[in-house]
């Protein structure tokens, strides 16, 4: 009777397992020493009041064993930005960094913050990848 309630809390462990994993998805090449820029498509959703996208990134060594990243904030190996983006004016706006060293934090006044064209490569591959199927992504 007493492995009832053991499986059944086993069970509910093992189905919550997959909702909390990260789906790296890369939106630059690797550059001269191995590094990638990703972002994690399970965490990008739609900012109800704003309609950006937003998105959490990170760098990754492609080829690593173990990766050294993409991995989110408060991770040893996690390097990134978390970023809102507008896809139809193709601006962002950065809403904070994290490291290994320094937790991510955002500030609760972002959406009046003034944001930045779109400049770069880089920026325009995230655009590109981020904002593909945006409508279909949840509203927070």
């Amino acid at each position: 009777m007493r492995r009832a309630p053991a499986i059944a809390a086993l069970s509910v462990f093992a189905l919550a397992l997959p909702a909390a994993a990260e789906t790296w998805t890369a939106y630059t090449a690797p550059n001269d020493k191995g590094l990638q820029w990703s972002f994690d498509s399970d965490y990008s959703y739609r900012d109800a009041a704003t309609g950006r996208v937003v998105v959490l990134t990170a760098i990754g060594k492609v080829g690593a064993s173990p990766r050294m990243g993409p991995s989110g904030p408060g991770a040893a190996d996690g390097v990134g930005f978390i970023y809102a983006l507008d896809c139809k004016s193709k601006n962002l706006l950065s809403l904070g960094s994290y490291s290994p060293k320094n937790p991510l934090e955002i500030g609760g006044d972002w959406r009046s913050a003034v944001p930045k064209k779109a400049n770069g490569a880089d920026d325009a591959a995230l655009m590109l990848q981020a904002c593909t199927n945006a409508e279909a992504l949840p509203t927070k």
